[in-house]
């Protein structure tokens, strides 16, 4: 019998548990460029219907989803008044330096830095902690999590998987707004 979902065949499932007990971790990290202290896609094993399954997991800061949310609604609001706008794409020339930006898309980019900074001011979008679960998921079943932490790391994953499997995680329900830190710039 093939299953189609290879996070739920009990070869792969048995594959990963090997792995983890060799690396004695609870979690695999994916390799991904977009892995950082505020964002990690990783794997573990945990129970679906009574049955062992893998969860590609991928959890974030609350404030890295804060920051998505706001920027997505800027760029909303940037497609209403351009009516040309498709995203702002950054290309390298051939010695690895950006490209300048056409004047439209450089007129783009800084209403959508003014809305940015106008939604962070008047704190108009508020997010809280949540897990969400797609059983639909290509490998195995997917997994988003946001949780108002400073840093994503490997002792915070081990919890969050802990809590998780033994069904004791408990989500804030509080609605945070954030501001963009600012960045030190020096003369």
């Amino acid at each position: 019998m093939s299953i189609s979902n290879p996070g739920f065949d009990p070869t792969r499932i048995a594959e990963l548990k090997e792995e983890l007990g060799k690396l004695d971790k609870k979690f695999k990290i994916i390799p991904d460029e977009e892995n950082s202290d505020e964002f990690v896609n990783f794997y573990f094993i945990g129970m679906y219907q009574g049955k062992e399954v893998i969860y590609d997991a991928a959890l974030y800061t609350l404030r890295l989803h804060h920051a998505s949310e706001v920027y997505e609604l800027a760029e909303h609001k940037a497609a209403q008044k351009f009516p040309n706008f498709k995203g702002i794409s950054y290309e390298e020339d051939e010695n690895g330096n950006l490209k300048p930006l056409t004047s439209e898309e450089e007129e783009i980019g800084w209403f959508i830095t003014e809305i940015i900074m106008e939604i962070e001011e008047d704190e108009s979008v508020k997010v809280q902690e949540f897990v969400d679960i797609d059983t639909h998921h290509d490998y195995g079943i997917g997994l988003d999590g946001a949780l108002n932490i400073e840093h994503i790391n490997e002792k915070v994953i081990s919890n969050f998987i802990k809590e998780f499997n033994d069904d004791t995680l408990e989500l804030d329900d509080t609605m945070y707004a954030f501001q963009s830190e600012e960045e030190d710039i020096e003369d």
